[in-house]
């Protein structure tokens, strides 16, 4: 683990000091939806009317919410066309016990000056998961950024995890983060 943080820091700083881009960090709330299903079979039913219903649906579901940070850091914008760049980022959120690497390719539309809209694919690994729980993640992040001060701009995002993080194989169970990041960023 030790190892692994290393080699991502190290990664991190070369990365700012080799290419032009920007820096961000701030507060993360994030939830975690959890949903089992199961069936219920009844005991002996007398009628024809109660065998025919004796395998009914139930549903347990759950959300937590926890709160943490994110750092990160964005590569120059590549330009697609006027007005409309990609952004890839690689950054680091931490919530209370758990840590997690991601990667957005967000598309970045300018709406008005100074304003811009953000959307894209999410790829993200989880350091060190509990047990039963899977390393690969992703999702889809959408948000938005404004350029108040020169090089300074206020982010928000909202990440919509997609993927199912229970290693159960017969899908009863079903786990899925979500966030919503607020923070500061640089541009160099």
């Amino acid at each position: 683990m030790r190892k692994f943080n290393v080699l991502i820091s190290l990664s991190l700083i070369s990365m700012i000091f080799t290419s032009c881009g920007g820096v961000r960090g701030g507060y993360i709330g994030a939830s975690e939806y959890y949903r089992y299903d199961s069936f219920n079979v009844s005991s002996m039913a007398k009628s024809t009317q109660a065998k025919t219903n004796t395998n009914a649906m139930a549903e347990f579901k759950n959300t937590t919410t926890r709160s943490g940070f994110f750092i990160g850091y964005y590569l120059t914008d590549i330009e697609i066309a006027d007005k409309f760049e990609l952004q890839p980022e690689i950054d680091y959120i931490h919530i209370e016990d758990l840590g997690q690497i991601q990667l957005p390719i967000l598309a970045k539309y300018e709406v008005i000056e100074n304003l811009n809209a953000l959307a894209g694919p999410n790829i993200g690994y989880i350091i060190d998961p509990p047990n039963g729980i899977k390393s690969f993640n992703f999702g889809v992040d959408i948000g938005a950024s404004y350029s108040f001060i020169e090089n300074f701009n206020v982010n928000a995002r909202y990440n919509l995890g997609l993927a199912n993080l229970i290693d159960d194989s017969s899908g009863n169970q079903t786990s899925r983060l979500r966030g919503i990041q607020i923070g500061i960023g640089y541009e160099f």
